[in-house]
Order: structure tokens, then sequence, then C-alpha cells
């Protein structure tokens, strides 16, 4: 069976407040949430991986919250391969006109979630892409 793809266009949301970063592709329609330690994935009914919600996000990654307010840019992938979800952002942050790369090769870290799915709730191979978030 072939897997399916899906490429969509993207938003982003950070709560400053709460520290939370939300990211999710736009049009779809939501069916269920998975939630594991600070993360918590949307699937559409089509069963696409189509959004993430880090919460503590700047402990997370270890960044201020400051990056995360002021986001430029980015990208998303999500993919389900033998019941395994893998979520992969990346984002770009600007300090004082810097931009700052977050979750990417530059700077060694990738936010990679890696997470067996419940048999209950198997989920086709699948993978979702937006190739380029703007704020």
């Amino acid at each position: 069976m072939k897997e399916k793809q899906l490429n969509g266009k993207g938003e982003f949301l950070y709560d400053f407040k709460h520290d939370i970063l939300t990211f999710k592709i736009k049009d779809r329609d939501y069916k269920q949430s998975i939630e594991l330690q600070n993360f918590c994935l949307d699937i559409d009914t089509e069963n696409f991986v189509t959004g993430v919600r880090i919460f503590d996000v700047s402990k997370v990654s270890g960044l201020k919250k400051l990056i995360f307010r002021n986001l430029t840019h980015g990208e998303f992938k999500s993919s389900v391969k033998n019941n395994i979800i893998t979520v992969r952002l990346n984002f770009i942050g600007k300090i004082r006109n810097r931009l700052i790369p977050i979750f990417s090769k530059e700077e060694n870290f990738t936010q990679q979630i890696v997470t067996p799915i419940e048999s209950k709730r198997k989920i086709e191979d699948s993978t979702a892409m937006v190739q380029e978030i703007i704020a």
C-alpha cells in the first residue's frame, strides 16, 4: 500500500504567558489528540498528524521565551510509519534583528517526537509537510 501524502499551509502561535508553541496545518478537520510528556499531537479525520503543541517549549528547547515570541518562519513534517509517529519542526526566531534557528540542524538541535501508537489507534502510514510557515 502506498503511503498517503499531504502538503498543506500551516500556521503557528506562541502563548508567551503559558509558554506553549502551537502549530497546525490549515483547513484540516480535527479527529483526536495524542498526549505524551510536554507534547500533544493532533490527528485529522484522514489520519494525518496535522498539528503539535509543545508545553513549556522554552524549557524543552533550552531557549529563552523571547525567541519564541519573535518567530518569523519555519517548516513542519510529520510521518507515520509502522505505527510510529515522528514529528519535526524547524523555526527561525528573531532577536535584535538577528535570525536564530530553532529546532534546526544549524543549532544541532532537532526536536523529534517518536512514539509507538496504541494498537487500538492504529494510523495508516502517511506524511504531512508544510515547507514554509510564515508569521
